[in-house]
C-alpha cells in the first residue's frame, strides 16, 4: 500500500476547487477565497486509512500549463471539479480534463478520477443523469459524489474517496469494460483459495470460510451471515456453491461483487494479508522477511516449520500412500510462479520404489533447503502461506538459528540437529555412490538420468536414540578450494580408492592445506574395498598417516557391504557432534561409551518435539 497520497484538483475557473479544499481544513465556509489554496498535507492520524494526505489545488489564472502537467505525473488520483448548475463546466469533463489527464496514457495505467460536483445546495435535483453517460465513457472515472463547500455536505466523503481510489484501485483488479477480473488478480486470488482449502477438496467448507474471515478481518461471520454469502453466490452462479461450500468460482464471485459494488477495500484486504502489493505482486518483506544469521550459525527448521510442513504433506497426498506422485507434487507447488524442486530433489532424498518422494524424503528436503538456503526455504515458505495459516508474523518463526559453533566447542556438546559432511577425494573414487548409499541406493541399479544428480544427499542416523540429519556434499575435484570459507563444514570425509596407489596422494594433500589446523573433524574412508588394494604411493599408508595426524583410523567402504556402510555414516555424524575431541580419542572404546551416556542430555529440544507431534498423528 502507498506511504501517501496526492490528490490533485482541476476543473474550470469559479467551480468551487478552492472552497472545497477550504472549508475541509477550516470546517466552515470561507468568507474570503484566494485564487489558489496552498498544499494541505492532512496528517495520518485524521485520515480513515491512517496515510498522510496531500490535496494540491490548481489555478489557470496563476500558473503555467507547464506546472499542471508536473502536477499531473505527481498526482496518484485527480478530482475533477465541475459546477452542479454550469452545463458547460459538465461538457469541459469530457473535452478537456480527462483527456488532458490521461490522454496518452495506456489501458491499465491511468490515473483514477474522481468526479466532483459541486455547489449541489444551488440545486434541487441531481446531476447524475447528465454525468452517468460520462462515466460510462471513461473506465478510469472511479466514482461521482456531489458536494457544498458552503454548506459542507459530502466534503469529507469527497476526500475519502479520492483517497480509497488510490489506496484501495480499481485498475489492478478489475476491467470495468469486460466486466471481470483482471488475470492477474484471478491468478492471485487463486492462490489464496488454494491455501485457504485446508483439506485439498476444492471447497471451501464453513470452518475454512471463518478460518479465512478471522485470519483477514479479525472475526468469523456470524452462522446467518455465512448462510446469506452462500445463498447470493448461490443464486448469481452455476457453480459457485457445491456440497454447502464456496468453490472457486464462487470465491472469484464474491470478489467480483465486492468490486462492483464499490467494496474495493474488502477484496484489498484480503490480498494485503496474503503479501500482495498494489501491483499485484508478493512484496519482499512478505516474501524476504529479514533473519539475521551471524557467522558461525546455521539454520535449522524447528517444530512450527515441522508441524506446518507435515499438515501440507497430508494436505496433498490425496491417495494417503504417504508418498508424493509428481502429479500430487506439482499440486502441492501450485501457488508458485515456478516450479522450486528440479528433478536432482529425486537423487538427493529418500523415495519409494515407485520413485515418488517418501514423507521422510520430503522432511528431508525441506531440512535440506533450510539448512543451504535458508532465505530461499524462507520464500517457499511465504508462497506456502506459512504466516497466515500458522498465524505468525512471518515465515522466521519456522527457523531456529543455531548458536555459534565455538560455543559448541567450548560447551562440549552441540544443540544442532543438522550436520553437513563435505565428501571429498578424486574423481573416478566413488563419492556418488556413497552418497547414494546414504539413502539405499546402489548406481548399478539406479537407472535415474546421471544429469539429474544432485550434489547433495540427506538423510537421518541415529545416534544414542537421537535422530540427527546428516548432508553430505560431494565436492568436486575440478574446483580447487579459492578460501578457507570453501573447506566450512561441520566434518570433512576424506576419500580415497584403495585400487588406486595414487588416491591417497590427493586426501593428504587437501587435508593439509585445509584441514590440519583448522579444528573440522575428518574421517579418512577408503572406497572400493572389494576390490583388490593396492600400496599407495603416499609416503606413509593411510592408517599410519591417520595415526600421525591423531585422526580415526580409516573406514572401508564398499557399495558390495550395505549393512557395514552403515557404520560409516553414523560415526560422521558423532565425529560432527563432538568437534572438540580429536581423532585419536574417537577411534578408542571408551570414547563411543561416554558419548553414548552423555547423547541423552544433548537432545535437541525443537526436534524432540516434532518427533512427539508426528507420534501421535
Amino acid at each position: 500500500m502507498k506511504r501517501d497520497v496526492r490528490i490533485l484538483l482541476l476543473g474550470e475557473p469559479k467551480v468551487g476547487k478552492t472552497s472545497l479544499i477550504m472549508s475541509l481544513v477550516g470546517e466552515e465556509f470561507p468568507e474570503a477565497v484566494p485564487l489558489r489554496a496552498e498544499e494541505i498535507t492532512i496528517p495520518a492520524d485524521v485520515t480513515p486509512e491512517k496515510v498522510p494526505t496531500h490535496i494540491v489545488d490548481y489555478s489557470e489564472t496563476e500558473q503555467s500549463e507547464e506546472v499542471l502537467r508536473e502536477e499531473i505525473v505527481k498526482a496518484n488520483v485527480v478530482c475533477v471539479v465541475y459546477d452542479v448548475t454550469q452545463e458547460e463546466t459538465i461538457d469541459k469533463i469530457r473535452t478537456k480534463w480527462i483527456p488532458l489527464v490521461n490522454g496518452g496514457a495506456e489501458k491499465g495505467s491511468k490515473i483514477p478520477i474522481i468526479l466532483v460536483g459541486n455547489k449541489s445546495d444551488l440545486r434541487s435535483g441531481s446531476s447524475m443523469e447528465t454525468i452517468l453517460p460520462i462515466m460510462n465513457q471513461f473506465s478510469e472515472i472511479e466514482t461521482c459524489v456531489e458536494c457544498s463547500a458552503k454548506n459542507l455536505k459530502n466534503i469529507s466523503e469527497l476526500f475519502y474517496y479520492a483517497q480509497k481510489a488510490v489506496l484501495h484501485p480499481t485498475a489492478p483488479l478489475y476491467d470495468p469494460e469486460d466486466k471481470q477480473l483482471k488475470p492477474q488478480c484471478v491468478r492471485a486470488l487463486s492462490r489464496i483459495f488454494s491455501i485457504s482449502d485446508q483439506d485439498n477438496d476444492r471447497i471451501l467448507s464453513d470452518a475454512e470460510l471463518n478460518n479465512f474471515q478471522k485470519s483477514c478481518f479479525g472475526n468469523p461471520l456470524a452462522p446467518q451471515a455465512l448462510e446469506d454469502v452462500k445463498t447470493v453466490v448461490w443464486k448469481n452462479t452455476s457453480d459457485g456453491v457445491q456440497d454447502n461450500g464456496l468453490t472457486l468460482n464462487g470465491f472469484l464471485f464474491l470478489n467480483t461483487l465486492f468490486i462492483q459494488r464499490g467494496r474495493h477495500e474488502t477484496t484489498w484486504t484480503i490480498l494485503r494479508k496474503f503479501g500482495y502489493d498494489d501491483t499485484l505482486e508478493l512484496t519482499d518483506d512478505y516474501l524476504y522477511p529479514q533473519l539475521r544469521v551471524p557467522v558461525g550459525c546455521t539454520t535449522e527448521l524447528n517444530h512450527l516449520g515441522y508441524q506446518f510442513l507435515q499438515r501440507l504433506f497430508e494436505k496433498y497426498d490425496e491417495d494417503k500412500d504417504s508418498a508424493l506422485s509428481p502429479a500430487e507434487l506439482r499440486n502441492l507447488f501450485s501457488v508458485f510462479p515456478y516450479m522450486p524442486w528440479s528433478e536432482s530433489v529425486y537423487s538427493s532424498v529418500h523415495t519409494t520404489e515407485e520413485n515418488y518422494i517418501s514423507q521422510h524424503g520430503y522432511l528431508c528436503q525441506w531440512t535440506l533447503s533450510a539448512y543451504l538456503d535458508v532465505h530461499r526455504c524462507l520464500e517457499y515458505l511465504g508462497y506456502l502461506g506459512y504466516p497466515i495459516l500458522m498465524e505468525q508474523d512471518s515465515q522466521t518463526s519456522a527457523v531456529t538459528v543455531t548458536r555459534e559453533k565455538v560455543l559448541d566447542l567450548e560447551k562440549g556438546q552441540t544443540q544442532r540437529s543438522v550436520f553437513l559432511c563435505k565428501v571429498i577425494g578424486p574423481r573416478g573414487t566413488g563419492k556418488t555412490a556413497f552418497l547414494q548409499a546414504f539413502l539405499g541406493r546402489s548406481l548399478v541399479s539406479d537407472e535415474r538420468n546421471p544429469s539429474a544428480f544432485s550434489l547433495y544427499t540427506i538423510n537421518t542416523v541415529t545416534v544414542a536414540n537421537q535422530e540427527k540429519y546428516l548432508i553430505l556434499e560431494e565436492v568436486d575435484v575440478e574446483t580447487e578450494f579459492l578460501k578457507a570459507a570453501d573447506a566450512a563444514c561441520d566434518v570433512a570425509c576424506l576419500m580415497y580408492d584403495v585400487s588406486d596407489p595414487d588416491s591417497f596422494n590427493y586426501c593428504a594433500s587437501i587435508y593439509k592445506q585445509h584441514y590440519m589446523d583448522c579444528g573440522v573433524p575428518c574421517v579418512v574412508v577408503g572406497s572400493k574395498v572389494d576390490l583388490p588394494e593396492v600400496k599407495q604411493h603416499h609416503g606413509m599408508s593411510p592408517a599410519e598417516f591417520c595415526y600421525k595426524h591423531r585422526l580415526p583410523a580409516p573406514l572401508r567402504f564398499s557399495t558390495l557391504h550395505t549393512n557395514s556402510n552403515m557404520q560409516i555414516y553414523t560415526k560422521l555424524v558423532w565425529a560432527a557432534m563432538y568437534p572438540h575431541l580429536n581423532g585419536s580419542d574417537m577411534s578408542s572404546t571408551s570414547f563411543w561409551l561416554r558419548v553414548t551416556l552423555g547423547a541423552a542430555i544433548a537432545t535437541v529440544l525443537g526436534f524432540a518435539f516434532y518427533r512427539a507431534f508426528y507420534r501421535h498423528k
